[in-house]
């Protein structure tokens, strides 16, 4: 052989010995994916040898503050089935007949159930649920009968039942998991449950507990054969924690029943703790409705609702906060130098300093003071302090420096973004910044340009949240813990923010003024209606703009003055003045709080409340819109809302429309 014969022939080993190398490799490759990296062969055997079944733990029961059960379980049953152990001739009809449906409901579902699982991986062995949360009669009947239908198979898990008609927005309720939620956290598969809203959702890691697994050996044929092994790699569920809320049922109810015919939101805070007393929306509707099979019937029901029941009105609506707002820019003004206790501004039945834009104000002594102008509701002097602080270039270099430093003040009170309360669907307010007043006057701008924020009007909003807040916090002489809804978890500690004191950057002296002039405003100013018998009771008063229609009511207050045990904002879309329907209704709620019941003296003002209805086109509505028209006030606030310039005029044209 030459030497380019044995040249090829080495060569050819080679190519040869390479080849089959990599031919090894790649099948060993192959090997061990599929038997230590892949569980596909692994997910068939155990398909057919063994059944896992998922035992839910019971869900974490919810109490009130004082420990009335609020939400609790219930046994339901969820009639699954197994494609595979599905026997020929199967009766159908029979089945459809025990079980209350008809057999094109039947052949529908077994086509949703192959086909809905294609893009998971349809294994003809792994359980699937056909008809879920059966009743306990429904089960009796279709348990006797069951041996006739291989392949289905009954399963146990409790579900959420409501013992009261109240606080829907705050307990929330259960539905079924979505894609996102089962791709967010892999404790869910499809059809698993969790919290959709209020506490049920912001503590929805706590209520569920942790899920356990059965697992049973079957034959040859599929039949189950017993435990594996007798239950020794069988897991136990660990029940959810049980939740103490800070919301009294009793008070939450009565609010409620106040509240009926009216849309607002009365809040209770207990400011020593920052915990909720009572959080309601109105109107609000039964949390049963959302139990059962027609729960997404009867949410479909509530959210074509006009007056809108699914809306947390407490957390979720954004409302200008009128003269309820100024405490917090007497307080700033103080704090800044801008005023003090006994620096008076005269009103002259308004504004005077800008003809432009000029709030307009009731009638009151004058000149006055900061404790004075919060009991009477003075619009003058608020607005004068805002000119003062803004316009002065010898306090601060330009406007925009001035109303930053306006702005650092109201945000560390609680406005402009989410206080944190715990749950979910909290937003913002809004409190403007100096960019937003450059891009609209080009960066020429005073505080004759946005003079309404001085009285909480204008572009300002806030929560009921945030206004019963600002008491809370006014209460504390200038401290506030994080309002929540939690007052206690089983085990568990609560979070920090909702154990931990903030600061508003405002010196306890100047709040000492703030309360001053809000219990002026009960004894002798616009809040005289809110005076409780041996309650010193602090209050503000405030009638809020509606360009819709009537005026909202509004009014905080908290009580008593000294060691406060309880701060207030009640909120009345279309109420009218302040001291018409809020303040009222703030008395009662006091009343029911501090004495346990409302006194016989004001039975009266009780049955008033309850059936007065603030609803437009209501008698109430329209009489009171007839009183406003021709001047024949009855609130002590009378236009302390108002503007004399072409606002005030859209004011009278929408009366004289209605």
């Amino acid at each position: 052989m030459n030497d380019r014969n044995t040249y090829l022939y080495n060569n050819r080993q080679y190519i040869i010995a390479g080849t089959i190398i990599v031919l090894l490799i790649i099948f060993i490759t192959r090997l061990f994916f599929l038997q230590i990296l892949s569980d596909d062969y692994k997910r068939w055997a155990d398909s057919n040898a063994f059944q896992k079944r998922t035992l839910y733990p019971s869900r974490g029961v919810i109490y009130d503050r004082n420990g009335k059960m609020l939400v609790y379980n219930q046994p339901s049953y969820d009639l699954m089935v197994i494609m595979r152990e599905i026997r020929q001739p199967f009766d159908t009809l029979d089945f459809c007949n025990t079980v209350g449906i008809t057999k094109e409901w039947f052949d529908n579902r077994i086509a949703t159930i192959k086909g809905s699982n294609i893009n998971y991986g349809y294994w003809s062995y792994m359980p699937q649920e056909f008809i879920n949360q059966l009743s306990v009669s429904e089960y009796g009947v279709l348990q006797e009968k069951l041996y006739k239908f291989p392949g289905f198979y009954m399963r146990n898990r409790p579900l959420r039942e409501y013992g009261c008609f109240n606080a829907a927005n705050v307990l929330g309720d259960v539905g079924e998991v979505n894609q996102k939620d089962i791709e967010n956290d892999n404790y869910y598969v499809q059809r698993d449950y969790s919290g959709r809203s209020g506490v049920e959702k912001s503590y929805e890691k706590i209520l569920r507990g942790e899920k356990g697994v059965e697992i049973l050996l079957r034959d040859a044929r599929g039949r189950i054969k017993g435990k594996y092994e007798d239950g020794k790699y069988d897991v136990a569920p660990v029940p959810g924690k049980n939740i103490n809320l800070s919301i009294d049922m009793d008070l939450q109810a009565y609010g409620e029943k106040i509240m009926q015919n009216k849309l607002g939101s009365i809040v209770m805070i207990e400011p020593s703790t920052g915990e909720i007393l009572c959080l309601v929306s109105s109107p609000s509707y039964d949390p049963n409705l959302f139990m059962g099979r027609q729960r997404g019937d009867n949410y479909k029901m509530l959210e074509r609702d006009p007056q809108r029941p699914l809306l947390d009105r407490s957390i979720m609506g954004a409302y200008s906060p009128g003269s309820t707002f100024k405490p917090a820019q007497g307080l700033i003004y103080l704090q800044e130098g801008v005023i003090t206790k006994e620096k008076a501004y005269s009103c002259e039945r308004g504004y005077t300093f800008s003809s432009e834009r000029r709030p307009a104000c009731h009638p009151h002594n004058s000149p006055t003071s900061i404790v004075n102008a919060l009991a009477t509701s003075c619009n003058s002097f608020f607005c004068w302090g805002l000119h003062d602080m803004l316009d002065d270039r010898s306090r601060y270099g330009t406007v925009q420096d001035a109303f930053t430093k306006w702005k650092d003040y109201i945000v560390a009170m609680g406005f402009g973004y989410p206080l944190g309360v715990d749950l979910p669907g909290e937003i913002r307010g809004f409190i403007p910044n100096s960019g937003s007043y450059d891009n609209v006057y080009n960066k020429r701008w005073n505080s004759s340009s946005i003079i309404s924020i001085s009285i909480g009007q204008g572009e300002i909003t806030a929560t009921p949240l945030q206004m019963c807040n600002l008491a809370a916090t006014i209460a504390n002489r200038g401290e506030f813990i994080t309002p929540h809804v939690v007052r206690e978890i089983q085990d568990t500690q609560l979070d920090e923010q909702y154990r931990t004191k903030k600061k508003t950057g405002v010196n306890r002296e100047y709040y000492e003024y703030a309360v001053e002039g809000m219990r002026g405003a009960v004894l002798w100013g616009t809040c005289q209606k809110m005076a409780i018998p041996n309650i010193e009771v602090c209050g503000k008063t405030g009638t809020v703009q509606n360009p819709h229609g009537r005026d909202h009511s509004a009014c905080i207050a908290f009580a008593p003055m000294n060691n406060p045990k309880v701060a207030i904002v009640v909120f009345v879309e279309n109420g009218g003045w302040g001291a018409d329907v809020s303040v009222p209704v703030a008395k009662l709620m006091l009343q029911k709080y501090l004495y346990g019941e409302v006194p016989e003296t004001d039975k009266w003002n009780e049955y008033k409340m309850m059936n007065w209805s603030t609803l437009p086109g209501s008698v109430n509505y329209i009489k009171k819109a007839e009183t406003d028209e021709t001047g024949n006030a009855g609130g002590e606030d009378e236009h302390e809302h108002g503007y004399e310039s072409e606002y005030g005029q859209e004011y009278e044209e929408a009366h004289k429309d209605i």
